[in-house]
């Protein structure tokens, strides 16, 4: 492993500036720190264009040459792949898809590549297609008859993530459902659920949301402010985008994260939650959580009912971060698995 170097290359018009404020730069920081923490040599590049990424490794070959390069998300033409492939013989080169089947619909391109990814890699020994789930990674597989990579996310935990927050015990509730508004991110059911929490504890309620960011969510923001608007016992309190930085700030002042999905492959705000002590209400998409902060994706009921008992449980915190610690193990193995061969 010490004389591999792993770049993680995504996508940022913002790279000049160093910082991505966008999902996919904070996975591949987060994985980054994760294997270097692992002892594996790991970089996150933020580039603007297939052409920025082959300067970057042109320059790298002549004094620190790149064993392996991994794109988050299929961006990058079929062609210039190939192209890659070609011109770095010895770079093993993979596109990690980032989303769920469901969610990849959202990019008109996104399964062209996928699928043009499929036939590269039957082509030459240093192109692989691969997913950051598994059930993406099979269905690939068995769909094309290309084995897929199973490549998942990695989320490092610091030494303050041992600290849980205490149980709510009064005052003003506070519950978040963030993310880029999106309908698959089902936040219409998780605003009616932090309503029907507000008049089941008779606290009074902040819901913050975050705002900025409509990605095909249409009038979803403008349903929920209505479902809110004139209710004495819940408030909409909207975050605006903030930096991830800014964005934890924000998370360990919730006491309840509500993230039902529809389709998911990892969710980092559940993540950033276990790491500020606070639990969430998931959905079965979200496979590594915890059995008990599981709820019916379509029953606003049961996703109200299983958040009130996530406050009053006292452990909720802590099996979190089991559950997280769990899957980072599993996913750390798979890693070495890719990088080994």
């Amino acid at each position: 492993m010490h004389q591999q170097r792993v770049i993680l290359a995504y996508k940022n018009f913002a790279a000049n500036r160093h910082v991505s404020h966008i999902g996919l730069g904070v996975t591949a920081m987060n994985s980054a720190k994760f294997l270097r923490s692992a002892g594996i040599d790991t970089e996150v590049w933020a580039v603007v264009s297939a052409q920025d990424l082959g300067s970057r490794l042109a320059a790298a070959r002549k004094e620190n040459p790149v064993s392996h390069v991994v794109i988050s998300a299929p961006w990058i033409a079929t062609l210039e792949l190939a192209t890659f492939a070609a011109g770095f013989p010895e770079t093993q080169f993979c596109v990690n898809c980032h989303s769920n089947l469901g969610f990849l619909q959202a990019d008109p391109n996104a399964m062209r590549l996928v699928r043009e990814g499929s036939d590269l890699e039957r082509q030459t020994w240093n192109f692989r297609i691969a997913a950051n789930n598994q059930r993406l990674a099979k269905w690939v597989t068995n769909a094309y008859g290309v084995r897929s990579t199973w490549l998942p996310n990695l989320y490092h935990l610091d030494a303050a993530s041992k600290i849980g927050r205490a149980p709510f015990q009064g005052g003003i509730l506070r519950i978040g459902a963030f993310g880029a508004t999106r309908p698959l991110k089902n936040f219409m059911t998780a605003a009616g659920a932090a309503v029907q929490i507000a008049a089941a504890m008779r606290s009074d309620v902040e819901l913050w949301m975050s705002s900025g960011r409509n990605e095909g969510g249409g009038s979803v923001m403008d349903a929920i402010r209505q479902m809110i608007q004139g209710l004495q016992y819940i408030k909409l309190v909207e975050t605006g985008w903030q930096t991830w930085p800014q964005f934890r700030q924000t998370v360990r002042c919730m006491h309840l994260l509500l993230q039902p999905s529809y389709t998911e492959t990892f969710n980092v705000v559940t993540a950033d939650g276990i790491a500020e002590g606070v639990p969430s209400v998931v959905s079965e998409a979200i496979e590594w959580a915890p059995a008990g902060w599981k709820a019916r994706v379509d029953d606003v009921d049961h996703i109200a009912c299983t958040g009130v008992r996530l406050l009053r449980d006292r452990s909720a915190a802590r099996k979190g971060l089991r559950a997280l610690e769990n899957y980072n193990k599993r996913a750390l193995g798979a890693w070495r698995e890719f990088l080994g061969r």
